[in-house]
This record gives structure tokens, sequence and C-alpha cells, in this order.
């Protein structure tokens, strides 16, 4: 394509949001008219579908559930005055308890201000929260933020050994639905070890962030935790950074939710559009669709230019591959949907994998990121006429180029700063895109099989790990791994019972292992 004719096709494609200031350019996705014209009837349907989920549609039919994060930035949408007034009396008491913790109103025992946070959570109960974090909290935070969000002994300790004298005066926030997820519960459960260690009372320092009744709502209520804030069931774990999930942490940092709120309910409204040409998310979908034929068949490279903004290709792993990776659509037919997500922060990348993107396997589409404001205040000069922000936006457009020039396809989301509105406006931007995306090719973006099923498989490993240490603490003698098998009634299960003993035996927990540790049929196991 010509100079010419590049650039009337970017007019023709590039989006603008005034209030936000926030542009979206897809001229160089390589979609034609064709395909458009042939898509307009299915974003007729995803327009359709998308209304009626915020209208209280069961859009969850596996979960029989609703799904309404949309409401959380405007409450008034939601589909009972109920509903609408817990949401704003939700966001009220959070923020009527930040106000008091900043004070000291609310203080640990032992100490006049609380100065730290642990934040214990997994999945969306953590990446929403960490994201926000990197790119929003003040460089002097009211409470500085640490984040427990996997069941790693060494990374916990590495947590607490940080925080030190100070846990003295940290605030933690147990985040689960459910309150029997393992990975946070386990969290609560080493963290509250720390405080008995040092005798401190982790119920006067201990906030829950739960679904109303569940066991960890029932825990806290019990112990007489600081404060619990609730989930609701119509809001998930990927979508729930404007919930309590992510608010309460940001606020307690001093970062201005009401501004990230109202990001994403302008988002909402814009996105609300039924014209393809004036809808950004359904623009992002129509790119999504043709870069991957319908079929998740291109990754998608999220490439932001700003420090701020390095955990939003991590955020939007989470996002669209939950919600868009599944084995059967609606009607139950064998699809392999998805998009894989991967990233890295320019100009990082340009000294990482941007030599495969250019010329390697052609396998992707490219999200830029571009922020537009350098920094606060004037930047130097690093040569005549030059900042280092001009060289980054150098790197940015000319990476952009570069893989154009080649073939490679790639999306430039563009936002004047980093700020609570326009990562709010980013959080919904991608949120409805993935809802229209769904609609498309015909999936339930709302629930997550596969995470499902990988819990139930940890939990029958654990099970074996019981039944194994059940046979071994029984035996006098020392025993094959064939033997252990047999005993523990798990014949087809020898290699995992090998994985098993060997992480019990690294960990000295009472299990011996003699022979080539290189060829486990040799080894005899005892307990001891």
């Amino acid at each position: 394509m010509d100079a010419k004719a590049l650039w009337q096709r970017y007019q023709n494609w590039l989006y603008f949001h005034e209030g936000l200031g926030l542009y979206l350019d897809v001229s160089r996705m390589s979609f034609d008219d064709t395909l458009v014209e042939s898509l307009r009837p299915k974003f007729d349907k995803a327009f359709a579908d998308m209304a009626e989920l915020e209208k209280g549609a069961i859009a969850n039919p596996d979960e029989g559930r609703m799904v309404g994060h949309y409401w959380l930035r405007n409450p008034d949408l939601a589909p009972t005055p109920e509903l609408t007034q817990e949401i704003v009396q939700t966001l009220e008491q959070i923020e009527a308890f930040a106000e008091k913790v900043h004070t000291g109103a609310i203080h640990p025992p032992q100490a006049s201000r609380f100065t730290d946070i642990i934040s214990i959570g997994i999945g969306g109960s953590a990446l929403g929260p960490q994201f926000v974090a990197e790119a929003l909290a003040p460089d002097f935070p009211a409470l500085t933020i640490h984040f427990i969000d996997n069941s790693d002994p060494a990374g916990i300790d590495r947590i607490l050994t940080h925080l030190g004298d100070n846990l003295v005066s940290t605030l933690v926030l147990v985040i689960s639905k459910s309150g029997g997820t393992p990975e946070p519960r386990n969290g609560m459960i080493e963290v509250k070890a720390a405080y008995a260690k040092q005798n401190l009372d982790f119920a006067k320092q201990a906030v829950a962030i739960t679904s109303v009744g569940s066991n960890l709502d029932q825990v806290a209520q019990t112990e007489g935790w600081l404060a619990r804030f609730p989930m609701y069931d119509w809001v998930g774990g990927r979508t729930s950074e404007m919930s309590a999930v992510g608010l309460v942490p940001a606020v307690l940092q001093g970062i201005d939710v009401r501004a990230m709120l109202q990001g994403g309910k302008e988002m909402d409204d814009a996105t609300r559009v039924p014209e393809l040409e004036n809808n950004p998310a359904a623009l992002l979908a129509l790119s999504w669709y043709f870069s991957g034929n319908g079929k998740g068949e291109k990754d998608m490279v999220v490439l932001p230019y700003k420090d701020s903004l390095l955990l939003f290709s991590r955020y939007l792993q989470q996002l669209v591959m939950e919600s868009l990776g599944k084995e059967k659509d609606l009607n139950g037919k064998t699809v392999y949907q998805g998009i894989a997500v991967y990233g890295n922060k320019g100009s990082t990348d340009q000294h990482a994998y941007v030599q495969q993107l250019r010329e390697g396997v052609p396998n992707f589409f490219v999200t830029f990121i571009e922020v537009l404001e350098d920094r606060q205040g004037k930047s130097i000069e690093v040569q005549p006429g030059v900042t280092s922000g001009d060289f980054l936006s150098g790197f940015l457009l000319g990476t952009r180029q570069a893989l154009y020039e080649n073939q490679r396809d790639s999306i430039t989301v563009t936002i004047p700063q980093v700020n609570p509105l326009t990562v709010g406006a980013l959080i919904a931007l991608y949120e409805r895109a993935v809802g229209l995306y769904a609609s498309l090719v015909n999936i339930n973006a709302y629930h997550q099989p596969g995470v499902e099923a990988g819990k139930k498989a940890a939990a029958d490993i654990l099970d074996l790990q019981s039944k194994v240490i059940a046979v071994l603490q029984k035996e006098k003698t020392a025993l094959s791994l064939e033997q252990i098998a047999q005993k523990a009634g798990a014949a087809q299960q020898i290699e995992a019972i090998y994985q098993i003993l060997r992480h019990l035996h690294a960990n000295q927990r009472g299990v011996n292992l003699k022979g080539d540790l290189g060829n486990p049929a040799s080894l005899k196991i005892s307990a001891g």
C-alpha cells in the first residue's frame, strides 16, 4: 500500500475518545472491507448479547450466574435497587475504613499507625491489584503493599523477612471468594503463624474480602477481624479489579479509585455504541478475529512503552486467556478457542525479542501501548533537540513501522498519561473486547472449567500423598515404588508417587530414599 493510501486508511480507522484522550489505531491490521462486511451480522448479535448481559441476563449458563462487573462503575445500571444500593454502600464503607486507617483511628494494637499491607490472593485477586499498584501507587504511598500470590514457601518467607519488625504495623488483606481456595488459605495460615511467632494478634490486623457467608467470612466474623468486605458471585476474579478486591488495596495505598471507576464508566459508555467503527472494543475484537482467523491462530504480544504499565501484559494474560481459552462452544461443539498473550515493556523489547517479531515466525500480532506524556515537568535534552522521551516514542513508532514493512500486523492504543482515569478505561476496554469477541466465536467467556480441573487434579495428588505416607508409617521395612503403589491402591500412579516421595525427601519430611536417585526403580523407601 502506498504512503497516501496508508495515510487515508489510518484516518479511516483511527478511533479517538475526547473525554479520555484515548486513541485506538487498528489501521496496521490488514483486514479488508470484505471481512468487515461479512462480520457485521455477528457484531450486531454481539452488541445485543452485551446489552442483555448488562440488564442481568444469565450470561454464565454453566454456573447460572449474571455477569455484572459493569455495574461496579455505574451502579444505576444494576438490575435491582438492592444491588445498586449494595454497590454504593460497599464503596462508601471501603473509603470510610481507609480514612480511619490513614488517620490512625484504626491502628494495630502495638503501633500508632499501619505502615504496610500484605495482600493475600491468587489469580484475579492478585493480578489486578498488582497491576494497579505498579501503575498508580504514589512514590510514597500511604501504606506500602506486598503481595503473597502463590503457595511458594520461599516466596512467603521473602515477604515476611523484608517486613521484619514492620509486621507489627502491617495490615493483612485475605482475598478469596470461597475461603477454600488453597493458595490464599495457605498464605493466610503462613502469615498467621508469623504473627503468632512475634506475639501479635492477627485478627486485630486482618481484613477479609470474600463472599458473604463463606468459610473465610465466618472465620473473620468469629475471630473479630478488623473488617469484612463482600465479593459478589456475579463478578468473576479476572474482572474484579473495580470491586472490593481491587478497591480496598488501592484506596489504602492512596490511589484515587473514584477516578478509576469514572474511567471505566466512560469507556463502558463508549463501548456500548452498537456501531463497529465507533466502538473501540469492537475494533479490538475485529482485529483479534481477523488476525487469528476466528480461531486464535496468532498470539497477542502486548508491548506497553511505559515502565508503570509493565504488568499490563500479565494482567491481560488472565483476562484474555482464561476468558477465551475454551474447549467447547455454547452449543457443546469442540472448538479449542483462545488467544495466547505475552509481552514485555518497550523499549526493553528492542533488546529482547523484536528480532523474532520482525523476522521470525509470523504467528502473532502486536499491541503497542503508547503514553503521550513523558514525565511530569520538563525533560532535559540528551542530545541537541532530543529527550529520553523522544527516544522512547521513536522506538515505538520505529518498531511499528519496521514490523509493518515486513507484513507483521499491529494495534496501537494511545493514552495521554498513566493515571487512575486512563487505567480504569484500559481495564474496561479490554473487558468489553473480550466479551464481544467471545460472542463472535460463540463461547462462554465467564467460566473456567480448565482451572477447576487443575484444582481437582492437585487435590487428587495431595490425597495420594496422604495414602503413601500412611503406607510408609505402617510398614517396618523399606519398600520399592511398586510395592508402595500396590499397598496404596494406586498401581497406575507410580510416577506421581515417585515425584511425591522425592519432594518429601528433599524437604526432610520423614521419607528416606536409598539407591540411585536417577534410577527410580532401584530405590528403597522408608519412613524416618
